[in-house]
């Protein structure tokens, strides 16, 4: 099994960092990395439905889809991630106790009453301390989970605050449960470099033929040219959401504003705008010109800065429309 101390910590890099290593080596392994603030999102959610947009705008906080499936997290380097990569067939999918263990064990030495609980989780005291997904690959399973260690828990639950009515999709939503960082539990405490290596020690000593391994170049560059095609891109980010229905209304100095959209594949393929306001043409050419957009703030910006937006919507400015279409 090769060891892997992944101090990267951008967030692209790092979810492609495990798609690397899943599909490209043969060997099986054990990663710890942190990212820097982010949300990660599972593979079958609806981005936009997971995520408080404008906490996450103003803050500029990168949103990244992983390969697995399960709800959405926020990561900040309070917070440290582990994965396990194996060579196993389809038939140990979904063990999540067996790769859980390892931590739970490192975590009683020092004295933490830590469980599996549910699903996925490892709680302390009925409080999550970590969430766990997994992907399945050509007989190699990835197994990874966070592990609250000091992480901003304000931050967390602020950047994941949702208003669900918006949306009508299939995409799988996110529970929210109390949560708790492992540093309130220690008995004497320790930083999250010397809990790493607690860590890692302990797995090593749990397996044979460990050896330690870091990134070449070669695969420092390989890797980001998946960040580059893949996740950096608003087409794996977002564009990938399930098929959702999307309504909202806002009210502005120009009257009350109501948007419906049927999105598919990120691309809006129906939209209506109704409401109380005022405009010399119909509202039906601004329809007309958003269908067929990315459900996406910079490309509907784009469209509409390019019409007199008075013309249709009286004393509405394009920030507002766009305000009400997310």
């Amino acid at each position: 099994m090769l060891y892997i101390y992944n101090k990267n910590t951008n967030p692209y890099f790092n979810l492609a960092a495990e798609e690397y290593v899943l599909k490209e080596f043969q060997e099986e392994c054990f990663m710890l990395w942190r990212n820097e603030p982010s949300i990660i999102v599972g593979k079958n959610q609806n981005t936009l439905a997971e995520i408080n947009l404008d906490y996450v705008r103003q803050h500029k906080i990168p949103v990244v889809r992983r390969l697995s499936g399960g709800g959405a997290v926020f990561h900040d380097l309070g917070n440290l991630n582990f994965t396990f990569i194996v060579n196993e067939d389809v038939s140990s999918f979904s063990d999540f106790r067996r790769f859980t263990q390892p931590i739970i064990d490192v975590l009683r030495k020092l004295s933490i009453n830590a469980e599996f609980s549910g699903r996925n989780d490892i709680t302390i005291d009925g409080k999550k301390i970590s969430g766990n997904a997994q992907y399945y690959y050509k007989n190699r399973i990835l197994h990874h989970g966070t592990l609250l260690f000091s992480s901003s828990i304000t931050d967390l639950s602020a950047a994941l605050k949702v208003r669900p009515v918006k949306f009508e999709d299939k995409g799988v939503k996110s529970v929210s449960k109390r949560v708790t960082n492992i540093s309130e539990h220690l008995k004497e405490p320790i930083t999250i470099e010397q809990f790493i290596d607690l860590i890692m020690n302990h797995i090593r000593e749990q397996t044979r033929g460990s050896e330690m391994y870091e990134f070449t170049q070669e695969d420092i560059e390989k890797i980001e040219k998946l960040v580059r095609e893949k996740y950096s891109t608003w087409e794996w980010n977002f564009g990938t959401s399930p098929d959702y229905k999307f309504k909202n209304e806002k009210k502005f100095a120009g009257g009350t504003v109501e948007v419906n959209l049927n999105v598919e594949k990120g691309i809006i393929k129906d939209i209506k705008i109704y409401g109380d306001f005022f405009g010399k043409y119909d509202v039906s050419e601004v329809e007309n010109l958003l269908k067929g957009v990315k459900h996406s703030e910079e490309e509907i910006r784009k469209v509409l800065s390019n019409i007199g937006m008075n013309d249709y919507f009286a004393n509405i400015t394009v920030d507002n429309l766009i305000e009400v279409m997310f």
